[in-house]
């Protein structure tokens, strides 16, 4: 019940960031120097009554405070208008969303099973060659810029032709068995989840072994240890699970380093992610698509520190809510 409490209080919570996110969104973008409707009529496929509907929406007859107001009200209810394209944002949006969804899940995973236990091993191991070895990797991972790594990893794809170069789908797609389809979307997977496990592995991995040392270090182990106790339950009973505690509260801005930093690499991958459609939308000066993309954006990075931290208070039940 208190975890229900805390739940509902940190929704209740996050209404203002998303209003005062909102206001900042629609205003600098209003204070650029773009007519929000121009690429709409460079676009001969959209119709004259389609443009006026679309005018009358946003409001542009009118001074900015209401504009914003007609935005939110059509927010709200949904109608988030039309890309430049002519298509509506809201499936621009569902389409997309997925997509980042599981590219994010993917290295999420894959940088937590093989990230915690990389720095557990270099704790335990502090000074030795395998502690060494894994200190240079991660620096050297943590300083590869995300775009120039795609890049060489598109070299490779096109190089060997092991792996693909684009999309996340291949053309015959739709005719695979459903065992194809989960293996064809995996292939497609493989280097945009390289690149990004690569980069957000470095970080965990260094993370890991500095709290595993510091608590190794802490009264409540040395007191483990002078009760006769083994190193093995030493460490896995008592000092691991205070280590990975203060990582789980990083769940969250991982989350969300991970939508701003996969916008590069869906690019270089072509893969149709968020990220990639927020920096198309920008280039192309396309309003709502920027706003709505950064509404849902900022929507996820809110529900993945909530999700943090209520793993933080189910693997930890001292920690208070608050």
């Amino acid at each position: 019940m208190n975890l229900l409490i805390y739940i509902i209080k940190r929704f209740i919570q996050t209404i203002p960031l998303l209003f005062i996110v909102s206001i900042i969104g629609f205003f600098l973008i209003r204070l650029c120097p773009v007519d929000p409707l121009g690429e709409l009529r460079l676009n001969p496929s959209i119709s004259r009554q389609t443009l006026e509907a679309e005018k009358i929406r946003l409001g542009l007859d009118k001074p900015i405070i209401v504009q914003y107001g007609l935005w939110l009200k059509s927010f709200i209810r949904g109608d988030m208008g039309i890309c430049t394209t002519g298509e509506k944002v809201s499936d621009k949006l569902k389409e997309r969303i997925p997509n980042t969804l599981l590219l994010a899940a993917a290295v999420i995973f894959f940088t937590w099973i093989i990230g915690i236990p990389l720095g557990i091993v270099a704790a335990l191991n502090k000074g030795k060659a395998i502690d060494r070895i894994l200190t240079i990797l991660s620096g050297i991972g943590m300083a590869i810029p995300s775009f120039f790594f795609a890049l060489l990893m598109l070299l490779l794809a096109v190089k060997t032709g092991l792996f693909p170069t684009g999309g996340l789908t291949s053309y015959n797609y739709s005719s695979l068995s459903t065992g194809g389809k989960v293996i064809d979307i995996a292939h497609h997977l493989i280097l945009p989840v390289l690149v990004l496990f690569t980069i957000s592995l470095s970080g965990l991995q260094r993370q890991m072994r500095s709290n595993l040392l510091d608590v190794m270090e802490s009264d409540y182990v040395k007191y483990a240890r002078a009760k006769g106790l083994s190193e093995t339950k030493v460490i896995f009973k008592h000092a691991l699970r205070n280590a990975v505690n203060p990582l789980i509260t990083l769940l969250g801005f991982e989350f969300a380093s991970l939508l701003s930093g996969a916008a590069l690499t869906e690019f270089v991958f072509q893969y149709p992610g968020l990220g990639r459609l927020i920096l198309e939308a920008v280039l192309k000066s396309d309003i709502n698509l920027v706003m709505a993309s950064l509404m849902i954006g900022t929507i996820m990075l809110v529900a993945g520190n909530l999700l943090a931290d209520i793993l933080l208070k189910i693997v930890d039940p001292r920690v208070e809510a608050s």
